[in-house]
């Protein structure tokens, strides 16, 4: 008998951690405050970016602006070649929703310029990372690539000079980039800026982040080429344009403001174009 009572209390007991473990609420819902199929570890996606396409880079530029940047253009007598020069050469790409680009390169009387413009699309492929929080990372790294150079004490000084008077040169502010404020802004520079004003410099009203480079080289023994390059982002979209000049006369070196200003009026363009 002491058997049978022991063995009986041993079911009893089982059956009742079995019913704690598999009970109910008094609506018929679990007890643990559980969701069924939810095992509490899903976090949301991160925020996909705001393109999902890129534009046709060939088209993007209107041919008023390429006759400024590539005066070479319109002296084209052929007209058949004159088209073909506006249309530009668009470059290699195995997703154009990814990644574009196109180039154009136009001799004139006076020097052989070349331009290219090119569009990435970042996407993220890590669901707790956005496409523009990948994108701000791939920009940094181009950023860091460029190697502008950081402002100076002696840079604001220079600003001050060249545009201040005694009595006000105390009141003038410098914005972020390095630029005078308010007579300048960083994308355009006053008739009488310095060297300073035009430097390489990050830009702070251009898309979401964006920088201007300006690099004077040697193209041979004597020539002197400068590419003047411009880079901005705008959330999950990357654009870069880089624009160089090469001038025909020994000795002659390209305009720093004069390239500034056309590849920056491009760059307004081409966010115009993104906003669209």
């Amino acid at each position: 008998m002491q058997r049978k009572a022991y063995v009986s209390g041993a079911v009893a007991l089982l059956a009742a951690l079995l019913t704690g473990c598999t009970g109910s609420s008094a609506d018929g819902g679990p007890t643990d405050g559980s969701n069924p199929g939810d095992s509490g570890t899903a976090t949301a996606a991160a925020e996909p970016g705001r393109y999902r396409t890129l534009p046709e880079p060939c088209g993007a530029v209107d041919p008023d602006t390429l006759d400024t940047l590539l005066p070479g253009i319109p002296q084209i007598a052929d007209e058949d070649q004159r088209e073909k020069a506006y249309e530009g050469t668009a470059t290699v790409t195995y997703d154009t929703d990814r990644k574009v680009g196109c180039r154009w390169k136009v001799e004139s009387a006076d020097a052989t310029d070349h331009l290219f413009i090119d569009f990435e699309r970042v996407v993220s492929y890590d669901n707790a990372v956005s496409d523009d929080s990948q994108a701000e990372q791939v920009f940094a790294t181009l950023r860091t690539e460029a190697d502008l150079p950081e402002p100076t004490v002696s840079d604001t000084e220079a600003v001050d000079e060249a545009t201040s008077t005694p009595t006000d040169a105390a009141s003038a502010s410098v914005s972020p980039s390095g630029s005078a404020s308010p007579s300048s802004s960083s994308s355009s520079p006053s008739p009488s800026a310095t060297p300073t004003d035009l430097r390489p410099r990050l830009l702070d009203d251009l898309g979401d982040e964006a920088f201007v480079n300006d690099v004077v080289s040697s193209a041979g023994s004597t020539a002197q080429q400068r590419t003047v390059t411009v880079a901005f982002r705008t959330s999950n979209v990357i654009v870069t344009i880089q624009y160089e000049e090469q001038p025909a006369t020994v000795g002659v070196v390209p305009d720093s403001k004069e390239m500034q200003d056309r590849a920056l009026n491009l760059a307004a363009e081409l966010a115009d174009t993104l906003a669209d």
